[in-house]
């Protein structure tokens, strides 16, 4: 259904297959057999600020009270988890640990930037769950994963293999009255681990006697077999070059892909100036001149 991230399952991806079971299957606990556990789980910064309660930063950025957060996210997950196969598990983690504790300080910043600027005293209570960091990894989405058009509608518009996920973040963003606090705060976090912005990956990051013990510990748990009807291709000496060669694989039909688009597209703009009386040649210059831009390709030929 989406593209960009591969048709594996979730194969090489354990860290996001427990990262969809547990908290959904813990949500959907919450929600039907265990309802009056919930208040333990609410994000309320109103009362870790005034009362303390340092432990609702954890309990309440982990579980999502409502499942249609947790049905979005859990899509989401499944689509980001092309990362953890380019990255590794250790650095996917990382990633994730960085983004969910600077998310918590901007979450913070955020309020008390609301209340001092505009007045506006928002919510005590922030929508619970582990929502931060999937924001956040909108931010390596959109920069590290190429756009192919996948269709034309409406003139310049176009649906692309990334269009379907940016609505579904979307979806998730418009869910609730102040989601979009926990929104902002993620994306920021993830453009500030992802730049690399003050060491912030260095400080926060999984140490590697951490990530060998959930290796040894909970990886045979939660790993997937390699599908039987994928294409085998030239394998490596490590698990890291058979990642690194798929992802390069992947990477080059997808510039193959927008390559062979381009290229078309070019030849049909061509063919369209040709039609309006003039020469190839000087329908390629304007092109090349306007950068591609049709309209303006035209506007230079009847001005010139």
């Amino acid at each position: 259904m989406f593209t960009s991230t591969g048709s594996s399952g979730l194969y090489k991806a354990p860290l996001s297959k427990s990262l969809l079971l547990v908290p959904s299957a813990l949500s959907l606990l919450l929600a039907l057999l265990l309802p009056h556990c919930q208040k333990l789980f609410v994000y309320d910064l109103h009362a870790v600020k005034n009362d303390f309660q340092i432990w609702r930063l954890i309990c309440g950025r982990i579980i999502c009270l409502d499942l249609k957060d947790t049905f979005c996210s859990s899509l989401l997950i499944y689509n980001f988890r092309i990362f953890e196969r380019r990255y590794g598990s250790r650095k996917f983690a990382s990633f994730l640990l960085g983004s969910w504790v600077l998310s918590a300080l901007f979450d913070f910043l955020l309020i008390e930037a609301m209340q001092y600027f505009f007045g506006i005293t928002a919510a005590s209570n922030l929508p619970s769950g582990f929502l931060a960091p999937v924001f956040a990894l909108f931010v390596p989405f959109y920069c590290s994963i190429p756009r192919v058009q996948v269709a034309q509608i409406l003139g310049p518009l176009s649906i692309t293999n990334k269009t379907l996920i940016y609505i579904l973040g979307l979806q998730l963003f418009t869910s609730g009255s102040y989601i979009w606090i926990v929104a902002i705060s993620g994306l920021m976090s993830g453009l500030c681990y992802d730049s690399k912005m003050f060491q912030v990956h260095q400080v926060l990051c999984i140490p590697s006697w951490m990530a060998k013990f959930f290796s040894w510990t909970l990886e045979p748990i939660f790993s997937s077999s390699e599908p039987t009807s994928e294409a085998r291709i030239g394998m490596g000496a490590t698990l890291d070059i058979q990642r690194q060669q798929r992802m390069e694989l992947l990477d080059r039909q997808l510039m193959f892909s927008q390559f062979a688009q381009g290229r078309r597209q070019r030849q049909q703009q061509v063919a369209r100036l040709m039609e309006m009386g003039f020469s190839r040649g000087d329908a390629l210059e304007a092109l090349r001149a306007s950068n591609n831009d049709l309209n303006v390709a035209t506007n230079f030929l009847l001005q010139h």
